[in-house]
């Protein structure tokens, strides 16, 4: 890739997921994390990885807009927030003991399971 063209694939990717947390309210992780690996050539664990810090933004921005248009209850999100503190923290710390592997193979399982329950509304 040229040196011209080294910030298309990266901003696209990122254009495609930060669409994807705006029009569904999360998920750009989803997205960006084969972009990522496939597309832009950063190896499993980096995009996995990169994709949590590009994401960040994504999801405050996200929540900013439904927010200022009425659609976010802080009071609500509250006990998930903290929850997915204590999880995100979690992860991070048990991210570099597991293998490819079973990190890909859990992606594609949480993927099947969304993608399934969007399917089929249960």
């Amino acid at each position: 890739m040229s040196q011209k063209r080294d910030w298309l694939r990266p901003a696209v990717s990122g254009a495609l997921a930060g669409a994807v947390n705006g029009f569904f309210g999360g998920g750009g992780g989803m997205v960006l994390v084969p972009l990522l690996a496939g597309w832009c050539g950063l190896g499993e664990r980096k995009a996995f990885a990169t994709s949590v810090a590009v994401i960040l933004p994504l999801c405050v921005l996200s929540a900013g807009i439904y927010l200022f248009r009425g659609g976010l209850d802080l009071t609500a999100a509250l006990p998930y927030l903290l929850g997915g503190l204590l999880g995100g923290w979690l992860g991070g710390k048990l991210f570099k003991n597991i293998s490819m592997d079973w990190l890909r193979r859990g992606f594609g399982l949480l993927l099947l399971y969304g993608g399934i329950r969007s399917l089929f509304a249960l």
